[in-house]
């Protein structure tokens, strides 16, 4: 299994209403081709959460691939409410990438 199919296993736990894993490891410097990531999440389980608590629990979920492949992680976390109006942000350009 890649670390994206992991990741999206583990992220289940939340029923996510919507779901994009973007592998961006092709925008940083170095050999790793399955290290930097970007998620945007939408679970109802995020109602009443504070981005502290949000990520904590995204954290927890995905331990063992932080401590593994994974050397960047990029959260956007919404509830369904915020999603209606969410704008994701681009990802800034590494200062070592290609």
């Amino acid at each position: 299994m890649n670390t994206a199919d992991s990741i999206a296993a583990k992220l289940a736990v939340l029923s996510p209403l919507h779901l994009d894993i973007l592998n961006e490891s092709h925008m940083h410097a170095g050999p790793a081709t399955e290290s930097h990531f970007k998620l945007v999440v939408v679970s109802a389980e995020f109602d009443g959460k504070r981005p502290v608590a949000r990520h904590q629990r995204v954290y927890q979920l995905l331990a063992e691939e932080l401590a593994g492949p994974v050397h960047a992680l990029a959260l956007h976390l919404y509830s369904p409410q915020e999603w209606q109006d969410a704008t994701v942000p681009p990802s800034p350009q590494c200062q070592g990438g290609h």
